[in-house]
């Protein structure tokens, strides 16, 4: 199980490196005059100038990347070129809410979507038709749209929940639940759709095994057969289709804090972008990397431990 682990965190380690290459380049190759935009159309050639050789611009771009490497080794990722506020700050202040929405709403599109995909694979009917019709439902209606409807309905029509984020840096417990709510439902909905039927897939899969069909003949109780057995085989196709749906929501996150002004990482990654605030956006983008990173080694680790033909493998 560590040889197993070890590949799998090698594995993540070189595409983290090979994505930060390959980002810094194209950053850093097609920014125009960077150092003109901070300073304004006013500034001297000679102040811009100055700007440029203050922040490294006129040097190689790869001395540059191999310097960035360096220092992202040590996890320095520069300042922000417009707030002068270190990259690393700047990020640790925006990750905290970013995460819990995202992880809140993927454990519960765990919850409910094995709850919908169990029902639907066992009762083949009436459930698994309302789950179906339900599931294509939710999958047309995108992320912004769910989350404007939340927003007109339970927040403008019936006051429930605050139409904009009240967190701040004191905030407490209430606060944050009353102001992720609404987005962490506007989140989850999509994903809800895809892993339901995914998990029903492979579930039915599995209910059509020899071993099943051995240990009905046993006498062993269904409910044992389908929570004990039928479900640890579907486990890793699920747990598969999660760590794809967290991917998902990391993306989704950009327009949902938007919508509800949240202070968060992609809030963050819009702004960085929309100034050219590259210091800003190499960071981001390697704090997404590697929390995928992290997640899917977390999952194949699972994936490993609930089926052992993939330790194999």
């Amino acid at each position: 199980m560590l040889q197993f682990i070890a590949k799998r965190l090698v594995a993540g380690v070189v595409a983290l490196f090979v994505v930060a290459c390959l980002t810094f380049v194209l950053l850093y190759s097609t920014s125009g005059d960077v150092a003109r935009n901070i300073m304004g159309d006013q500034a001297s050639a000679a102040s811009v100038a100055a700007k440029a050789h203050e922040l490294g611009l006129d040097q190689p771009l790869m001395s540059r990347l191999s310097s960035w490497l360096w220092q992202a080794t040590h996890l320095q990722f520069g300042t922000s070129w417009f707030t002068s506020q270190p990259v690393f700050t700047a990020i640790a202040n925006r990750l905290p809410l970013t995460l819990t929405m995202v992880c809140v709403a993927i454990l519960l599109i765990g919850v409910v979507a094995t709850f919908l995909g169990v029902t639907a694979a066992v009762k083949r009917g009436a459930a698994d038709r309302a789950v179906q019709i339900m599931a294509v439902l939710a999958a047309s209606l995108p992320g912004y749209i769910v989350g404007i409807v939340l927003v007109l309905v339970f927040a403008i029509q019936l006051r429930w929940f605050p139409a904009i984020s009240r967190i701040g840096p004191r905030s407490g417990a209430a606060v944050w639940v009353a102001s992720l709510t609404l987005p962490v439902v506007a989140l989850m909905l999509n994903g809800i759709a895809g892993a339901a039927q995914q998990i029903r897939s492979a579930f039915i899969k599995q209910l059509e095994q020899d071993y099943v069909r051995t240990l009905r003949s046993r006498g062993i109780p269904e409910r044992e057969i389908l929570f004990r057995h039928v479900l640890r085989a579907a486990a890793p196709a699920g747990l598969t289709v999660l760590s794809l749906q967290f991917i998902s929501l990391l993306g989704g996150v950009v327009i949902i804090e938007s919508i509800f002004a949240l202070p968060g990482l992609g809030s963050l990654a819009v702004s960085a972008t929309t100034q050219g605030d590259l210091p800003l956006v190499m960071g981001v983008v390697i704090y997404t990397v590697a929390i995928v990173v992290v997640v899917n080694l977390l999952v194949d680790v699972a994936n490993g431990w609930l089926n052992p033909k993939v330790r194999v493998s």
